[in-house]
């Protein structure tokens, strides 16, 4: 049997890392893999994993993907990474955000396959398409984003309805865990806190802005999932520190409490954009990474590595 072509966009990046690395620790893989990536370089991935193939693409242009229907053929699953996700870089530039965002070029280099659309497009997404004025939202909820990033992610989630056939997208929220093969240079959220909060100063957390945090290694397992069959943890980034704190015994007056609406970050931020994950748990009977258990698997990852 031929394997299953997979092709990770946006490969480079800290979840994209994390897949590949999934994908290289089934035994006996029925999956042919590839990925993408753009100004990162892919060399110690290609040394990790050795037997998948990189890509330069340019997302904006869509430079790149002839070569890979040249050289590794239409694939049977992508699984699209790629995005500017900083909300405050988005606000700066959002011709930026939604070039790199709505995978306009992606979609268009699909459709040219015109014997077989039947390709599965599995789209990385974010809790910040909701408003943030309850908790607990539900796919069925509107999507009310209050910055660009949450904008552009939700004009992707309406292109790829509207141009694609075959699709599943993923909200995520923020997404914590052991640092990539090759390190990303952004800051990782549990690792960020571990280091300040290891310094003894007092550092200010918000109370009042809540995420359902979820485990780069839970997400993989989705994906994985989602492609071999073709969850809920809400706290405050107040209570994400105090779990850092408990496991490594730190000081917990550290932790200052205060708004997020004492503080101008340059960018609105919704304030509680937890989600109902029941369909996806459901669907998957798959059980999502306690956030404390995450943490603590996290930390002890650091402190081998």
């Amino acid at each position: 049997m031929s394997k299953m072509k997979v092709l990770v966009v946006g490969g480079t990046g800290y979840l994209g890392q994390h897949l590949l690395q999934g994908f290289s620790e089934i035994q006996g893989t029925p999956y042919d893999v590839a990925f993408t990536y753009n100004s990162f370089p892919p060399q110690p991935l290609l040394d990790a994993f050795p037997h998948s193939l990189a890509f330069h693409v340019d997302l904006k242009t869509g430079l790149g993907f002839d070569s890979i229907s040249q050289q590794f053929g239409q694939p049977d699953v992508v699984v699209n990474c790629a995005a500017l996700s900083v909300p405050r870089a988005c606000e700066k530039d959002p011709a930026a955000a939604t070039s790199i965002n709505v995978p306009t070029s992606l979609v268009q280099w699909l459709s040219s396959f015109t014997q077989n659309q039947n390709t599965l497009l599995i789209h990385l997404s974010t809790d910040q398409v909701y408003e943030g004025v309850k908790s607990f939202y539900k796919e069925e909820d509107e999507a009310v984003p209050v910055n660009v990033y949450g904008q552009s992610k939700v004009a992707a989630e309406q292109f790829i309805s509207e141009k694609w056939p075959n699709f599943a997208i993923l909200r995520s929220s923020i997404i914590y865990g052991p640092q990539t093969v090759s390190p990303v240079p952004k800051s990782l959220p549990v690792q960020w806190m571990d280091g300040v909060l290891s310094k003894g100063d007092k550092v200010e957390f918000f109370y009042d802005e809540y995420r359902c945090p979820v485990y780069v290694k839970d997400i993989v397992t989705i994906i994985l999932t989602l492609i071999d069959k073709w969850l809920s943890d809400r706290v405050s980034r107040v209570q994400m520190a105090e779990a850092v704190t408990q496991i490594k015994g730190y000081d917990s007056s550290l932790i200052k409490p205060v708004s997020a609406s004492t503080v101008d970050r340059g960018v609105m931020s919704p304030a509680d954009i937890s989600m109902d994950i029941t369909k996806l748990v459901q669907t998957l009977n798959f059980s999502p990474t306690p956030f404390k258990d995450g943490v603590t698997l996290t930390l002890a990852s650091k402190a081998n590595s």
